[in-house]
């Protein structure tokens, strides 16, 4: 049974490319600041969503460090049809300069 948001699951943080962790990091973070916040007001109504922000937060410090050090890969980027067509483009443009 995992807790905390369903988006970041771990199965699919590790699909996840390292600009999106650290987006998701500092969104994660600023919704811990605005529950602690509620908190302290006395408007928080779910005092479990506070542990579950906490753990989302962890799993994803443990993704970017298991990427520093090596453990798992990030994910191989995915080539869109847009890449494609501009890939085809610069080979041709390389063919052109080198006749």
């Amino acid at each position: 049974m995992a807790i905390g948001t369903k988006e970041l699951m771990p199965v699919e943080l590790a699909t996840f490319d390292d600009e999106r962790l650290v987006v998701e990091l500092k969104r994660a973070k600023e919704e811990l600041f605005n529950l602690r916040f509620q908190a302290a007001t006395g408007q928080l109504e779910s005092h479990g969503r506070v542990r579950a922000v906490k753990r989302d937060i962890a799993r994803l410090y443990t993704v970017i460090r298991e990427r520093e050090l090596g453990i798992s890969a990030s994910p191989a980027p995915v080539e869109t049809a847009a890449d494609k067509k501009k890939s085809k483009k610069a080979t041709e443009a390389e063919k052109a300069e080198e006749s």
